[in-house]
């Protein structure tokens, strides 16, 4: 797959919006954090400040009442060694710096615009009182340097300085002084700066693990429904209907699964019934030119045989002639009937029906022909038989055929047909058949020449230790009557092929579950895919859509003739088109009818016989 198909998958692109967003939100909340932050910090560091400021005033306060000029200095100097404090500098209302931690400045005058003093003489108007946040200020000497914080404390005029004798300062002066301290800022700058990497990783950290975690479930809830989705289209698209969605879960996008399975289902459906249609159509248009290039000759030779018969009355030589090309054109015309009853053979009109009346209704059809054969019928039907969905007339036909059939093997006046009808639940196992078979790439499984029982198998190739074997698979789910070219070779483990396009059939994702042997599976359309074990020892076979599918009721009918019986060479092609075991008297195409009327009715027809013993057709039909 591509990269650009990739990046334009649903899945990843709901997970680049969501983690977009994700960094937007955690980005705003940092930044607002990282201010407030700040501002918590710096504040904190102004009142600790304050206090630090409000420390020296109370500290000095003595040795001011007192004018102790060397004490004063020695507690500036004494607490500017401390290693935050710049500088300490205490100066009288002109700006004149009186007490000083660095000597030098003793005597200066400040700039009071420059050091902030605009707070309290705005337009020559000094404030008494003033906020902290308002008696500090943050500056830098340099660009590249730490940043400095300053605050002014002023110093008032209590009545303890007012009314000592050694002081001349009036009641009414408010403010004496000013005193200044200057603070570096290079910790606060610093555990700002470490917050700040510490919000930025975990910022980080939020979104890589946020967009993992959403990543994950939008995969799992999203992303791969939507791929299986698009998986199963593609399959559905190169011609594959029988393809389902599993693991369908309760949402949106499972009950869009749904619907897809439920219409690749009805599309097998349709195209099953539509390759029937067209089937059964070149038959149709093949059985009409059948009859029209055929049936209009044979009526020309019966009609024209028929009329020398009669004027040959006195020419038994000829008479005899006449009969044999009579017989003949007669059963010619037969043979071309049954060819076009076999091609018109349609989709059945279904209806609900009751197997006894059909039973009863085909019996008396033919009960003068048994009555001349002097053949007794016996007849045990169940009551309170379940209706099935059939074709009455065709299941008719199929009734009258069988009795006839079970009549003409009857050689002894003792001849006995027994009709036997009752209700069984079956599992699929045992009952169902494989009726069409293809590969991966659509090439059919089916083998019509070599049969189990009448039912062609499903053509197999297996490969193993450089040696070919070719395996015709039993078609009914559950018997293991396959018949393999070399049975002395172990296929444990072999690579089963198909055997005309040698694609693999293996299926590389299970195993055996009985034996732990490979396993291989193939398409039965439109009924999902049959699994079975590589080794045929194990005989381990699953087909899933029918177990799912459970056990299900049917209506059995036995059709049984004490007659002369068919040889065992004979069972596996008395379903053929044109085979016949009664010889010049058959045209081999009753069974072919009515094998396929039974298929068409997802019924399956079943025969017992023994050579001198009698014949059973054994017919289920679904209810």
């Amino acid at each position: 797959m591509s990269i650009k198909i990739k990046i334009n998958r649903i899945s990843l692109k709901l997970i680049g919006v969501v983690a977009l967003v994700t960094i937007i939100i955690i980005g705003i909340y940092s930044y607002f954090s990282l201010q407030n932050q700040k501002n918590a910090l710096q504040k904190e560091f102004e009142n600790h400040a304050a206090k630090i400021s409000e420390t020296i005033v109370k500290s000095t306060r003595l040795s001011m009442l007192e004018n102790d000029r060397p004490q004063m200095l020695n507690i500036i100097k004494t607490i500017g060694e401390e290693p935050c404090i710049r500088e300490i500098r205490v100066f009288n209302k002109e700006g004149v710096i009186i007490y000083s931690n660095d000597s030098t400045l003793i005597g200066t005058l400040v700039d009071k615009k420059a050091e902030g003093c605009y707070a309290c003489h705005n337009a020559d108007h000094p404030l008494e009182k003033l906020p902290i946040h308002k008696r500090t200020r943050i500056f830098s000497l340099n660009p590249d340097s730490s940043r400095i914080l300053g605050i002014m404390t002023p110093i008032y005029n209590e009545p303890s300085c007012w009314n000592a004798s050694c002081h001349v300062h009036p009641r009414t002066k408010k403010v004496l002084g000013v005193l200044d301290v200057t603070m570096c800022l290079k910790d606060v700058d610093k555990a700002q700066q470490e917050a700040e990497r510490n919000l930025i990783i975990f910022a980080v950290v939020s979104v890589i693990m946020l967009s993992l975690i959403i990543g994950f479930f939008v995969r799992r809830i999203i992303g791969k429904p939507v791929s299986e989705l698009l998986t199963a289209t593609k399959e559905v698209s190169s011609g594959n209907l029988n393809y389902s969605i599993e693991k369908l879960s309760n949402d949106e996008l499972g009950q869009l699964a749904r619907a897809f399975n439920n219409m690749t289902k009805k599309l097998a459906q349709a195209r099953m019934q539509l390759f029937q249609s067209d089937k059964m159509a070149s038959l149709g248009r093949l059985a009409a030119g059948v009859a029209h290039e055929i049936n209009n000759p044979l009526t020309g030779v019966l009609t024209y045989s028929s009329f020398l018969l009669k004027r040959t009355k006195d020419n038994p030589e000829f008479q005899e002639d006449l009969k044999v090309i009579v017989k003949e054109t007669k059963r010619s015309r037969e043979i071309v009937k049954s060819l076009l009853d076999f091609a018109r053979q349609s989709v059945p009109k279904k209806s609900k029906a009751d197997i006894n009346k059909i039973i009863e209704t085909s019996v008396n059809v033919v009960k003068n022909q048994l009555a001349i054969k002097k053949v007794n019928l016996e007849k045990d039907l169940a009551n309170n038989l379940p209706s099935v969905t059939v074709d009455a007339n065709q299941i008719q036909q199929v009734f009258i055929n069988l009795i006839v059939n079970s009549a003409d093997a009857i050689e002894n006046e003792k001849g006995i047909i027994k009709i036997k009808t009752s209700l069984v639940r079956l599992a699929p196992k045992g009952v169902a058949q494989i009726k069409n078979a293809v590969c991966p790439k659509r090439h059919d499984l089916m083998d019509n020449e070599i049969k189990i029982e009448g039912m062609p198998t499903v053509k197999l190739k297996a490969v193993k230790d450089d040696k070919t074997v070719i395996i015709n698979f039993d078609p009914i789910y559950g018997s293991h009557r396959h018949i393999i070219s070399n049975n002395s070779l172990d296929l444990r483990d072999a690579n089963i092929l198909c055997p005309k396009c040698d694609v693999s059939l293996i299926d590389k994702d299970n195993v055996c579950p009985v034996c732990g042997s490979k396993i291989f599976k193939f398409e039965v359309p439109p009924y999902g895919f049959f699994e079975a074990c590589t080794n045929f020892e194990c005989n381990w076979e699953r087909w899933k859509v029918l177990d799912d599918a459970g056990e299900k009721d049917y209506v059995k009918i036995s059709i049984a003739d004490n007659g002369k019986g068919i040889p065992q060479e004979d069972l596996t092609r008395i379903f053929e088109p044109f085979f016949s075991t009664k010889g010049q008297k058959g045209t081999g195409l009753g069974l072919a009818v009515i094998w396929g009327i039974i298929d068409n009715h997802d019924g399956t027809i079943a025969v017992k016989s023994e050579v001198g013993k009698g014949t059973e057709f054994i017919i289920r039909i679904p209810v």
